[in-house]
């Protein structure tokens, strides 16, 4: 008779458990919104009830803006676009807790195939430290190594949404080159990331907050090479597509930032004639 009477109990606090990663998560990035001054253009490139695949720069050392643009969507949208993290973070029990919660994904799998077939969204880095944790002279280029993300777009036939941010790079000074830093000491490359260095206005990353700069982030237009059922199934058309969507990128960036072809607040052609 008792048990029967907690079971109610159990479910209301199992539920309000659920809620503690979310409720953290979207606390935690309002509060960075409010003290970058954060502002984005370009949202209603990701209405309707399409999964997209959100491919966006990597500021430094972390991708800040990435991470408040997913708590925009979630007030936009009513749900919270999934991000790829480390697929070692499935190890712990607590952060598979609060990946199930935040909607966080480790890789392709059944939770991906139900969330891209409730036309939610899906975010993506593919810069990662590469990109993220550079030294200060290497600011505001697109260093996106591998076309990996295409494949996962590929495969669901997901068109892919190119963002940047002006501020990104701005948020703290990078003293070195993490990737470089690895392979002078002999270091795996995927633990290059704890090997940057960066100071903010109070000291060295991460006991420093960042710089209060205005982070403005730009979603541009879509970009679907898979309405063309010849890039459907061929590898070769893999490189062509990244250079373009790595185009867009880097677009976008000057555009936010008013330089190269943006400079002045409008686009001028080079003599290439782009």
């Amino acid at each position: 008779m008792i048990p029967a009477l907690l079971e109610p109990l159990r479910a209301r606090a199992a539920a309000i458990a659920q809620q503690i990663p979310l409720a953290g998560w979207t606390g935690y990035w309002r509060f960075w919104q409010r003290y970058h001054g954060y502002i984005v253009e370009g949202l209603h490139h990701l209405d309707g009830d399409r999964s997209m695949l959100i491919a966006g720069y990597h500021g430094r050392p972390l991708a800040f803006d990435m991470c408040m643009l997913t708590v925009t969507l979630y007030d936009r949208l009513g749900y919270m676009p999934h991000g790829i993290v480390h697929r070692g973070l499935e190890k712990s029990a607590y952060f598979r807790w609060s990946n199930e919660a935040v909607g966080f994904l480790t890789g392709d799998g059944d939770a991906m195939r139900n969330a891209i077939a409730r036309g939610e969204h899906i975010v993506v880095t593919p810069g990662g430290g590469s990109e993220g944790c550079r030294d200060f002279t290497q600011r505001y280029r697109v260093n996106w190594p591998s076309n990996g993300y295409l494949r996962l777009a590929r495969k669901y036939r997901l068109p892919i949404v190119p963002v940047a941010a002006a501020g990104a790079d701005d948020t703290y000074i990078g003293l070195n080159d993490a990737e470089m830093t690895a392979w002078l000491l002999g270091i795996p490359r995927q633990w290059a990331f704890a090997l940057w260095v960066g100071v903010g206005p109070l000291g060295l990353y991460p006991f420093s907050p960042p710089f209060p700069v205005q982070l403005r982030q730009i979603v541009g237009p879509p970009i679907d090479p898979w309405a063309d059922a010849a890039c459907r199934n061929d590898d070769d058309a893999l490189p062509a597509i990244h250079a373009a969507v790595v185009e867009a990128v880097q677009d976008l960036l000057d555009r936010v930032r008013g330089v190269g072809r943006w400079k002045n607040g409008r686009r001028t052609l080079t003599h290439a004639g782009r």
